[in-house]
């Protein structure tokens, strides 16, 4: 199903200045104005899409199935996060992949994001039948 060329290795990364909207406080996660553990894990999955997805055939893509994290350290409004993402492993349509996220300061999170390929076409089909 996926393009050749989709082996272990491959890499991604995202970068983001924590502002107000990331924090926890105000996606209601905690009660505090730093980085958001559902804000970082978002921004891992970004990283595995931004690792594989220009390399799939048109009409496929890769959908969240799976998340591992620790959310180590805080973050605070204003600083800059970078979070990588690296392809570890393919088994068929099931991508595994190593994430972590650094601060200015230090490393903020870690863990593992599975990822799966999927047919956009039958995806959606599938979407509407629960509509």
């Amino acid at each position: 199903m996926a393009k050749q060329g989709l082996a272990p290795g491959l890499r991604g990364e995202v970068k983001l200045v924590v502002r107000e909207e990331d924090t926890a406080q105000h996606l209601g996660s905690g009660n505090v104005a730093v980085l958001a553990t559902p804000r970082m894990i978002t921004l891992m999955e970004m990283a595995g899409v931004a690792a594989v997805d220009h390399l799939l055939p048109p009409g496929q893509a890769t959908v969240g199935g799976e998340v591992h994290v620790r959310h180590l350290a805080p973050t605070p409004l204003g600083m800059e996060v970078v979070v990588r993402s690296e392809l570890i492993k393919v088994e068929g349509r099931r991508l595994t992949f190593r994430v972590e996220a650094f601060d200015e300061r230090e490393k903020v999170g870690e863990g593992s994001n599975i990822r799966f390929i999927v047919d956009l076409a039958k995806f959606r089909e599938k979407v509407k039948t629960k509509g």
